[in-house]
This record gives structure tokens, sequence and C-alpha cells, in this order.
């Protein structure tokens, strides 16, 4: 069996330690290299052509945003990035995302060795998905934003589930961002730690013409506005109060290994809305939301999935896909306008 060739990038002697513990420990990857700042990585890269780098935020002599954007501009390659927990890292966690970096782990707060160890088999499944995913290059500076779609509505009782994990907070961005002010009523669970549920909400609703908002218990779900389930805090389910909709936060176990999770939101979705509910499954490894989003469609959703083509990781489109939970595979860049028509609306760029 070949293995999956890591290369560890961290300014901390103890962290490359315990990653190379983590990752060597596991039957189908190995640590071929280690390095304590992205200079001496540029090196190792040519000389070990590795399958995954894991790349520490704050480093000596570059930093880690700094060479991720040279890195994904002149040689694309799967990155997982390695985060403490702070908000200032949360945000350029997120521009790691948008610059390429397939997906993150953050380091504990407290008990750095433990911490890291308990989250073993979280690190290697992070850098399984990573090693078969689409590497994107570095977004551009200045880069024209989506055109605005416009449309009509012919009902105001449709609202739109959305789940994502792996490659999701840009499939999310890409999707949001051509949106229109009137949009249906969006619920998204994207899978997400603790912490950055809140910047990504705000990076979000400065960029969307919808308003972005972190759910809250009891929140009505309006339309032109989008909720974000609380990352690692609780799951979120769609429910009614009288005539309304609103958001039920539930405070329980981990889903398919998440909370939130995706199949949760989307079995809600199917009791509560049924016909009136649209379900979106993004890019993302594991299977969490086909389940559910088979639930929506027997009972009457309107169901799809990102294509394999435009996914970072094709792990949860696949899975709705193979059980006939989602009706079709649709390209990234054709989701907003499938959203608003699904919707029973009619849309356009503008």
């Amino acid at each position: 069996m070949k293995k999956i060739r890591v290369l560890c990038v961290d300014d901390s002697a103890l962290v490359r330690g315990l990653m190379t513990e983590i990752i060597n420990g596991q039957a189908d990857m190995e640590v071929v290299a280690s390095a304590p700042d992205p200079l001496v990585a540029r090196e190792l890269i040519k000389q070990y052509n590795p399958d995954v780098l894991t790349l520490d935020v704050e480093m000596p002599r570059m930093d880690g945003l700094d060479f991720l954007e040279r890195l994904m501009r002149l040689r694309p390659m799967p990155v997982v990035m390695v985060s403490s927990l702070t908000e200032r890292n949360s945000e350029v966690t997120l521009r790691a995302l948008e610059l390429g970096a397939v997906d993150f782990v953050t380091k504990p707060k407290l008990g750095l060795r433990d911490g890291l160890l308990e989250y073993s088999e979280l690190i290697a499944d992070k850098i399984r998905a990573a090693a078969t995913s689409r590497p994107r290059q570095a977004a551009r500076a200045g880069a024209t934003p989506a055109r605005r779609l416009t449309h009509l509505f012919s009902t105001t009782e449709k609202l739109v589930l959305i789940g994502a994990s792996t490659g999701g907070t840009e499939a999310i961005r890409q999707v949001l961002e051509p949106l229109p002010a009137n949009s249906p009523a969006i619920m998204i669970t994207q899978h997400m730690p603790a912490g950055f549920t809140r910047s990504f909400v705000q990076r979000l609703d400065n960029l969307c013409a919808v308003e972005v908002h972190e759910a809250e218990d009891g929140q009505r779900v309006l339309p032109g506005h989008v909720y974000l389930a609380p990352g690692g805090v609780a799951h979120m389910k769609l429910a009614r109060s009288g005539a309304n909709y609103v958001v039920k936060l539930e405070y329980s176990d981990p889903v398919n290994r998440h909370r939130p999770s995706v199949d949760v939101l989307f079995h809600s979705a199917a009791q509560v809305a049924g016909k009136n509910a649209v379900g979106v499954i993004l890019t993302g490894m594991g299977k969490d939301g086909a389940q559910g989003m088979l639930a929506m469609k027997q009972a009457g959703a309107i169901t799809f999935a990102q294509d394999e083509a435009s996914c970072v990781v094709f792990g949860m489109p696949r899975e709705a896909l193979h059980i006939g939970a989602a009706d079709s595979a649709v390209p990234l860049s054709e989701i907003s306008e499938r959203i608003l028509s699904s919707a029973g609306s009619y849309g356009h760029r503008v």
C-alpha cells in the first residue's frame, strides 16, 4: 500500500514531534520530513515532493499566509493549516482557506501534547481528505466579485437548507455572494469548530447582499437572511412557532461525529417544511447529510449536490447521489441560480 507522504511545517519542535507521532502512527501515512519555517519547507518540498503539507499559521522568517499564497500560485498542493484558536487566527485561517488550503486543525489552548494526541483520528482524517482533494490556485487579489443575480419570487414559503464540510467555506461564499437581498431564507450547517463561526459570518456578511447571522435559538427564519449553525456548540434544526419558521438549537451529542450535523438540520427540514424545502449538499468528506437529504426528498423537497469536478472533496455529495438522496449533480458555479429557480423564482445575472 502506498502511504500518504506528509511534510509538517511548524516553528514549534514539540508540535512537529507530536504531528510526526500522530501521522506515523497511522498505517496509511508517514512524515517524510519536517521544517521549522517556510524557507526550509520550500527546499524540502522540492526534495521530497510530499502529497500533503501541514502548515502553521504564525512562523518566523515568513508568515504562513504569505508562504501559502506563493505556494498555491506556483505549485498548488493539498495544505492543512494548523492554527491556535484565537480570534485573530480564526480570521487568518479563513483567509488561508480562501487562498486554497483544504482544511485546518486547531491547536488546543491547554495541554498541547494530550490535546493534539486526542485529535489523532481527526488529524488523520483531514490528511486523508486532503490527499484526495483538488488543490485550488490562490485567489487573485482584486478579483472581480461575482455578478449579482436578480429574480422574482412566485412564493415566499420556500427555504433552502445547505450542508458542507471540507472545502465548504469557499463553496458557501461562492454560492451566497451572487444572491440578491430578496433571496429565500437559507440555513447552513458547515462542519466547523467553536470559535470560527463568528469570523466566518462577519466575512460573509460583508461580501453578500443577504444578511448573514450566526444562528440563535428561537430566531425567526426570514427571506433575505442566512443562518449559520454555531460551530462546535450545537445542532441547528428548523422548527415552527405558529405560522413562522424559527431556528432551534439543540445542545446534544455529536451525530456522525459532528456537532453541528447536516443530517440533524436536513431531518428537521423534512419534518417541518416538506415540499417547501430545497436541500443542497456541498463539498466535504464523509457521509453526513445523505440520510437527512433522502428524508427531505421523500417528503417532497427538491434536492441536489455539488458535482465532483467542482468539489474539493467529493465524499458527502457522492454519498447523497449514491443513495438517491440528491436529484442531480450541479457545478458550483451554477448552484446559486439553481437555488433561485428551485425556490420558485427566476434568476439572471446583472
